[in-house]
């Protein structure tokens, strides 16, 4: 089987050689075609000039984009990219930074199912980050699914069969969430257990901010459900506070209207269109092997 490994970067150079390092001793007894595919997504640091002649992978590309387009779209891009230009059977994007690790990649290969179009996830069952991150990520699945009807437990660390890439390349969800479009394309997935693993080198480089807008888009896929889902809430609640009604009691349904509406506007960063064009971003590729 040829194999994608798709990495996208913004200046993280030290992890992404060690992390390339690590997935080329990790494969070292599996027998498939494996390749790096990274998409530099605009980074302001300069690319190292030489990579180890690795004994595994076999061959590295680097797609430079012109502009910053951020994580989601960086491996939208890089989804198109390989689509157009590469022979693949499979496209496993990860993370450049050891969150997602390495040694996961052989849990991945070994769930694929011969002629099956089903795309395969790391769910996560254990994580490496701090009690407010761990709460958030909590507060963010309990809402994905109140409001969706969707239990989404996985992140970008997958492994898509060619026919879900071609799904993916065709859904303007994917260019703002990963992981809501998969989830709105494959209902049915297989699971891998996955464990968070810790970042190589310095911190995350994710604002508060930016997880907000992050679990947002996700949610921002299913919108019509979440407004469907806000609508009951509005009028049982306001039914049961109907005798009751004050300032505070109408609180919760100032949120939700305020929840719903977020989502609509952050529903607006899909576009087919822009998804389409994304290759004009792209300055170059490098083939690094």
């Amino acid at each position: 089987m040829k194999i994608k490994v798709l990495i996208p970067l913004y200046d993280d150079w030290q992890s992404l050689q060690k992390l390339i390092e690590n997935i080329d001793y990790q494969i070292r007894d599996i027998d498939h075609i494996i390749s790096i595919v990274v998409i530099n997504d605009g980074s302001n640091e300069k690319a190292p000039d030489n990579f180890p002649n690795y004994s595994k992978i076999n061959s590295i590309k680097i797609i430079n984009l012109k502009e910053n387009v951020g994580h989601a779209r960086s491996i939208a891009t890089g989804l198109k990219f390989i689509l157009e230009n590469d022979n693949f059977d499979y496209v496993i994007p990860m993370d450049s930074d050891g969150e997602d690790r390495p040694e996961e990649i052989k849990d991945l290969i070994k769930k694929i199912e011969p002629k099956s179009d089903l795309p395969i996830v790391c769910e996560r069952v254990k994580r490496s980050e701090g009690f407010f991150f761990k709460f958030c990520y909590f507060l963010h699945k309990l809402t994905t699914f109140t409001f969706t009807g969707r239990s989404i437990r996985f992140g970008n660390f997958t492994c898509l069969p060619k026919e879900i890439v071609k799904s993916m390349t065709n859904e303007k969800a994917t260019w703002s969430s990963f992981s809501g479009a998969l989830s709105k394309i494959a209902k049915i997935k297989i699971g891998v257990p996955s464990e968070r693993g810790t970042r190589y080198f310095g911190p995350s480089k994710m604002s508060f901010k930016n997880l907000i807008v992050h679990s947002l888009a996700i949610i921002a896929v299913f919108k019509f459900n979440v407004l469907i889902r806000s609508t009951l809430f509005f009028f049982v609640y306001l039914f049961l506070i109907y005798e009751k009604i004050s300032v505070i009691t109408l609180i919760p349904l100032l949120l939700i209207i305020i929840f719903v509406l977020l989502v609509f506007l952050i529903s607006k960063r899909e576009s087919l269109e822009n998804y389409k064009n994304s290759s004009q971003n792209i300055f170059d590729v490098k083939v690094i092997k």
